[in-house]
C-alpha cells in the first residue's frame, strides 16, 4: 500500500486544514506528510500506525557467543571499560574471529548496557541564585596564547573573581603561583572595584597552595582565609576536594573570558606588552566589555552587597631575614640584594604576589620585585647592582670572581660590553672599566644611554676610555646666582643728618 506510517494527529491536522479551504499542498505541509499521502487520506486510503513493536532481530548477532559469557562479566566487574578495550581483548583471545568492523556494534551494545544496567551517574542539582549572596574565586591559565613582556615570555596565572547572580567578573594577573597571598590580594582588589562584598565567598581547595604543607601550616592558612572573609562580613566556604563541578559557576566562565582575551589579542595584532601594568590594563578593558553586557543585573546586585570595611585586610605573608655581609637576604629560595647600610640587621619582610617590602622596625627600608624559582628545588637570584656598586667601586678586582658577577650586569648590553673588554683589555683594566661603568650608570642614572654609547664605540672601533665617558655623562652642577634686588631710597632721607644751626635771639 502506498504512503508511510502516519499518526491520527497528522490526519486530524490535515483534515482541519482542508476544511479551512487550504489546498492539498498547504494541508500536507502543515501536517508534516507528503502530498501523495494527503490524497490517499482523502480517498479513504490510510496506513495505520504499527500496533506491535518489533522485538526480533533482522540479522545474526555477531556477539552472541561471547557477550553473556565473556564481555558482560567484564563490564559488571569494571563498568568503565571502553568498547575498544573489550574488542582488543577478544581479538587477543579469539584470533581471526572478530575484526575491527565490530567496534561500532560493540560501542552501541556497551552504551545500551550502561544506560540500562550500569552504575548510577552523578546528578547536577541546578541552584537558584539571589543577588548579593555568592561570590566565587579561582585561578586559570591562558593556554592558547603566549604573552611576552618586553619581548620575554611571561609565565603567569589569572585570578578570577565572579558574582554568580550578575556574572560580574574581575581578572588579575598573578606573577607567582596559586597561593593565599595571590587570593587575598586579588579578592580584595575585586571587592574594592565592585564597591561591596557578597554574603558568601567560595573557592576551591587551593591545592597548589596547600601542597607539601605541614598540617600546622595548612591550619594556619585555613585560619587566615577565614579571618580574611570575616573582615568583609563574608561566610568562607570551600569545595570538596576532587569535586571541581562545585565551583562550576566560575570555572566554566573561564573559557568565555579567555576566548575574549584571545580575540582581543588577534585584533591587537601582537601579544607583547611593555610592562605587566600595561598587560593588566589590557585585561581590564576586555573584562569591562564583558561586564557591560550584564549591566542591568550588575546594578541590581550591587544594591544587595554589603558595604566594605574602612581598611583592607592583610594580603601578604611575613618572613624574617638577616642581611648578610654580602648585602643579601634569602627569602623563599631566592637571594635578594639590599642596600649595604642594612648589613647585620634583621628585617621584617612582607611578601606580596609581585613584590617584597622590607621593614626595619616600623619603617619601610626597601621594596624589591618578587622573583620565583623556576623549579621546586632550584634557587634564584634578584640582584640590583645599585645596592652594592659603591662598595664594589672601591675594590673592582672583586668583580671577576664574584658569585653574583653575571647578575650584577643589568642587561644584555652590559654583558656584551664585559665580554668585549675582558677579551681586549688586561684583566685589571677590564674589571676597573666595567665596575666604573656600572658606578657611572648608578650615580648618574644613565644606564640605558651609557650602554648604547659604549656599544656604538665598540661597533665603530673607537677606543674605550672611562674618563671620557665620565666627562660625557657626569652632570655638572648648575650654580645660579640669585638676582640682587636693590631698593633705592630717596636722597632726601639723608637730610636729617645735616645739623640744623641754632638761632640765638637777643633780648
Amino acid at each position: 500500500m502506498p504512503g508511510k506510517w502516519i499518526t491520527s494527529q497528522q490526519v486530524e491536522i490535515y483534515m482541519n486544514a482542508r476544511s479551512q479551504q487550504h489546498s492539498q499542498e498547504v494541508a500536507a505541509a502543515k501536517s508534516g506528510i507528503s502530498l501523495r499521502t494527503g490524497r490517499n487520506i482523502e480517498h479513504g486510503i490510510r496506513i495505520e500506525p504499527r500496533s506491535v513493536e518489533r522485538h526480533w532481530r533482522t540479522r545474526l548477532d555477531p556477539l552472541a557467543s561471547i557477550w553473556v559469557s565473556v564481555l558482560l562479566p567484564m563490564l559488571e566487574q569494571e563498568p568503565s571499560l571502553q568498547a575498544i578495550t573489550l574488542l582488543e581483548h577478544i581479538q587477543t583471545h579469539y584470533p581471526d574471529q572478530y575484526d575491527d568492523k565490530l567496534l561500532r556494534t560493540l560501542q552501541r551494545r556497551v552504551k545500551q548496557w550502561r544506560a540500562t544496567h550500569g552504575p548510577d551517574k552523578a546528578i547536577m542539582f541546578r541552584q537558584q541564585h539571589a543577588p548579593g549572596r555568592l561570590g566565587l574565586s579561582d585561578f586559570t591559565t591562558l593556554k592558547r596564547a603566549t604573552i611576552t613582556i618586553a619581548g620575554r615570555e611571561f609565565n603567569h596565572l589569572l585570578y578570577h573573581f565572579r558574582l554568580i547572580f550578575s556574572k560580574w567578573s574581575y581578572l588579575q594577573v598573578i606573577e607567582g603561583g596559586e597561593s593565599y597571598t595571590a587570593l587575598a590580594e586579588g579578592l580584595q582588589n575585586a571587592l574594592q572595584r565592585l564597591g561591596g562584598a557578597p554574603l558568601e565567598h567560595r573557592t576551591d581547595s587551593l591545592s597548589a597552595a596547600y601542597k607539601n604543607l605541614t598540617q600546622e601550616a595548612k591550619d594556619d592558612m585555613t585560619a587566615r582565609y577565614q579571618a580574611l572573609c570575616s573582615h568583609y562580613g563574608m561566610v568562607a566556604s570551600r569545595n570538596n576536594v576532587g569535586e571541581g563541578h562545585e565551583n562550576g559557576g566560575v570555572e566554566s566562565p573561564h573559557g568565555h573570558l579567555k576566548r575574549r582575551i584571545e580575540q582581543a589579542l588577534l585584533l591587537r595584532g601582537h601579544n607583547n606588552f611593555a610592562t605587566v601594568s600595561d598587560y593588566q590594563c589590557f585585561i581590564d578593558e576586555v573584562v569591562q566589555q564583558h561586564n557591560r553586557r550584564h549591566a542591568k543585573e550588575i546594578t541590581l546586585e550591587r544594591s544587595a552587597l554589603q558595604p566594605l570595611p574602612e581598611h583592607r585586610a592583610a594580603d601578604y605573608t611575613e618572613a624574617r631575614a638577616v642581611v648578610t655581609s654580602s648585602s643579601t637576604i634569602d627569602v623563599r629560595r631566592v637571594t635578594y640584594t639590599v642596600p649595604s647600610r642594612l648589613i647585620g640587621e634583621t628585617v621584617q619582610v612582607r611578601l606580596y604576589d609581585n613584590k617584597l617590602v622590607c621593614y626595619l622596625g616600623h619603617q619601610q627600608v626597601v621594596m624589591l620585585p618578587r622573583i620565583y624559582p623556576s623549579g621546586k628545588t632550584t634557587r634564584a637570584r634578584s640582584v640590583d647592582y645599585r645596592h652594592v656598586i659603591h662598595s664594589l667601586a672601591k675594590k673592582p678586582q672583586a668583580f671577576r670572581y664574584s658569585q653574583l658577577r653575571n647578575e650584577l650586569l643589568p642587561s644584555l648590553g652590559y654583558k656584551i660590553i664585559w665580554a668585549y673588554v675582558d677579551q681586549h683589555m688586561k684583566p685589571k683594566e677590564a674589571c676597573k672599566f666595567i665596575v666604573g661603568l656600572l658606578h657611572l650608570a648608578a650615580t648618574q642614572d644613565c644606564e640605558v644611554a651609557l650602554a648604547q654609547t659604549v656599544l656604538e664605540y665598540i661597533d665603530n672601533g673607537k677606543p674605550l676610555s672611562l674618563s671620557a665617558l665620565q666627562v660625557q655623562f657626569i652632570k655638572q652642577p648648575q650654580t645660579t646666582v640669585p638676582p640682587l634686588v636693590v631698593d633705592q631710597h630717596e636722597i632726601a632721607a639723608y637730610n636729617h643728618l645735616i645739623p640744623v644751626p641754632q638761632v640765638v635771639t637777643h633780648v
